[in-house]
């Protein structure tokens, strides 16, 4: 079996750098981390080959940064990892980004399933995943919660709807999106770490797509349009109070309600 696991770097913390003029976010700049949803993707798709047989390929898009993810994705038992970097790229909303990924994950060929996290701490449209299946023509299961079986023809997954739990069976090539806690994503291996230091992490622009219309990719195919975008202001102001119980808890009284103390 062939499975390939979508993956995203996000930014770490708050602080984040905003294109004035675009108003996307700034992807080469701060910290930086593996969105924690496609943890759950990954370490399910390495159950699923330990029993099964096959292979598993982590594919994002993203800078060349990305790269560091991927070795941690080769640390936790990943075979392949594939990089879509490319400035014709840069800027997509969900449309232009699932559309890439299809183009990627079609390059690679012969793809049984394809696995994603259910959304990203970035953006939460949960849509991507989804996408990404519409583009190829492809059965999907959105939302799951549980892989309850599966063999060499179907998979069988507990979908947790907004209402409802659904169990469906979906037959190969398909996709799916996995919910959080629904296995418990491996630590990185020192050993795998070490095996696979020299082992190349693919990367892939605009030329190798199968589709070359620039219409589909990126800002340019992107038809959502961000009015405004920006950061909110910091706040770290802290008072500090001093003093016994009954002092510190008059002061902290006049600052919530506005009251001078007497």
């Amino acid at each position: 079996m062939k499975i390939i696991v979508c993956m995203k770097q996000v930014p770490a913390g708050t602080k984040v750098d905003i294109d004035p003029e675009t108003g996307a976010m700034k992807r080469l700049s701060g910290e930086t981390r593996t969105n924690p949803y496609d943890l759950f993707a990954l370490e399910a798709a390495l159950e699923l080959r330990e029993k099964l047989g096959g292979t598993v390929t982590v594919l994002t898009m993203g800078p060349p940064q990305a790269e560091e993810m991927m070795r941690d994705a080769y640390a936790m038992g990943a075979d392949d990892a594939v990089i879509l970097s490319d400035r014709k790229f840069a800027g997509a909303d969900v449309l232009a980004t699932s559309y890439a990924l299809s183009q990627g994950i079609q390059v690679l060929k012969d793809a049984d399933l394809i696995i994603c996290g259910k959304q990203t701490t970035d953006g939460d449209t949960s849509q991507v995943g989804p996408a990404i299946a519409e583009h190829m023509g492809i059965p999907h299961a959105a939302w799951v919660g549980e892989i309850v079986d599966a063999d060499e023809k179907a998979i069988r997954v507990r979908q947790n709807l907004a209402s409802v739990t659904q169990l469906s069976e979906i037959p190969y090539p398909c996709l799916i999106t996995v919910d959080k806690d629904m296995c418990v994503p491996r630590l990185p291996s020192y050993l795998l770490k070490c095996a696979s230091a020299e082992r190349p992490v693919r990367v892939m622009g605009f030329d190798d797509m199968l589709d070359h219309d620039l219409s589909r990719y990126g800002l340019i195919g992107s038809p959502t349009a961000v009015e405004k975008m920006f950061v909110p202001p910091e706040s770290e102001k802290q008072v500090y109070l001093e003093g016994d119980s009954s002092k510190k808890s008059a002061e902290l009284f006049a600052i919530l309600t506005g009251k001078k103390i007497i």
